[in-house]
């Protein structure tokens, strides 16, 4: 795995967490307790600030980076992804905001300035465009999303057995790799 610090800024990974040998951390990301990176993502805090929580898998493939502070962009923006989110294959999230308990569909792009409420699932292949706010409970469609349902019970129920497969997925591979 390649763990980059850049100047003063170094990755933090929590011990319980899994990080690929194919995966790439730059500069200000700190991953929680139990979360996952898996092969060929890039997670790149150069600029501002990447947090990802406890139980969190980020799918091969995604792309994770931030906006600087600019008069364009006043404060930039920073990444946080909360607890027990999925983020698929393929996903770009950008300096974007993630609440807990969330799946991202593989190859949806989330872009600047956009809050995703907890207990959202974002449709594979989905682009939430800058500054939308994503509302607790439902199933966001398209490009651009929008709201088309209210989850159900077992989609919700969903969103923690998914954390929870990861959880011990990568634990299978932290016990295979001895890493």
């Amino acid at each position: 795995m390649a763990i980059r610090q850049l100047g003063d800024l170094k990755p933090e990974l929590d011990d319980s967490a899994y990080i690929d040998d194919s995966a790439q951390l730059i500069g200000d990301v700190k991953v929680g307790a139990d979360s996952s990176v898996w092969p060929l993502s890039v997670i790149r805090g150069d600029i501002h600030s990447i947090r990802i929580g406890n139980k969190t898998n980020i799918q091969d493939g995604s792309v994770l980076h931030v906006t600087h502070d600019s008069r364009f962009q006043p404060g930039g923006f920073a990444l946080d992804v909360g607890c027990e989110v999925t983020v698929g294959h393929n996903v770009i999230l950008h300096g974007c905001s993630i609440a807990d308990r969330c799946l991202i569909g593989m190859g949806s792009t989330i872009m600047d300035g956009v809050t995703i409420e907890a207990e959202v699932m974002v449709a594979a292949g989905s682009l939430v465009t800058p500054g939308k706010s994503l509302k607790s409970g439902y199933l966001w469609v398209g490009r651009p999303a929008r709201p088309v349902r209210e989850l159900n019970l077992e989609e919700r129920e969903y969103l923690v057995y998914a954390a929870n497969h990861y959880v011990k997925l990568k634990n299978r591979y932290k016990k295979e790799h001895n890493s």
